[in-house]
């Protein structure tokens, strides 16, 4: 049946048994095996509601890369220990619809002792081409100016599991590699979006941490405990 754009009388015939809605995302499939994508297949590709997720890791342990000189497109990294795999996979079986391979194994030597991990890549794809532009600057990650936007409890929640460390009273974000007008841009976006009671401290000469203090750690938890793989729980104390 052909149906004109003009015509919908057509349409009549057509019978279809589901009356739910469905949320835009929520039925994503895996890209794991898939061909490789067409440029207009490329085109169509977009974040929402999953951009919360690539904004918190890339605040902390991910990052974007051009697989060549002669790519046109980003693709998202991503690693963990071995010791943090239960979160690794959390984050996988988000992103897998981003993903044309599974994760993969990797090795290293730090103080002479071998040490295991697993790393996702994303495809290259432009979405992350947008986002790279934004954190990007020469090759040096920076913040982007709507970080007050981005930085959602989404966000927040993945940012805790990258570079959260658990403390005897409250919790430290450890933002060592960016410059301390950002470490402060940061602080006051969970001063004054979440009401986050925040301090700064300075880790080592020129490095910069943020410390979330005890008594804003109830309010944490409430912002970002539904958002963490229960492997990560801890470091809140939920």
């Amino acid at each position: 049946m052909v149906v004109s754009p003009f015509d919908l009388s057509g349409l009549s015939n057509i019978h279809c048994e589901c009356t739910e809605l469905v949320e835009w995302g929520s039925n994503l499939t895996s890209g794991v095996g898939n061909p490789r994508l067409t440029k207009l297949q490329a085109s169509m590709f977009a974040f929402p509601p999953y951009i919360g997720v690539v904004i918190g890791l890339i605040l902390s342990d991910a990052w974007f890369i051009f697989s060549s000189l002669a790519s046109k497109n980003a693709r998202l990294g991503f690693k963990q220990s071995l010791g943090h795999f239960p979160y690794f996979w959390n984050v996988f079986s988000i992103l897998s619809h981003y993903c044309g391979s599974l994760p993969h194994l990797t090795s290293s030597v730090r103080k002479g002792v071998e040490c295991f991990g697993v790393q996702l890549q994303t495809r290259s794809l432009p979405c992350f081409t947008e986002l790279h532009n934004q954190f990007y600057v020469n090759g040096v990650k920076v913040l982007p100016a709507i970080i007050f936007e981005l930085l959602t409890p989404v966000a927040l929640a993945h940012w805790i599991c990258g570079d959260g460390s658990v403390q005897r009273h409250g919790l430290i974000l450890c933002t060592d590699s960016f410059s301390v007008q950002e470490v402060v841009l940061l602080m006051n976006v969970l001063m004054v979006r979440y009401q986050l009671l925040c301090t700064l401290r300075e880790h080592r000469k020129g490095q910069f941490r943020i410390y979330i203090r005890e008594s804003s750690m109830p309010q944490l938890r409430t912002l970002v405990a539904k958002h963490m793989d229960s492997s990560m729980l801890y470091k809140i104390k939920a």
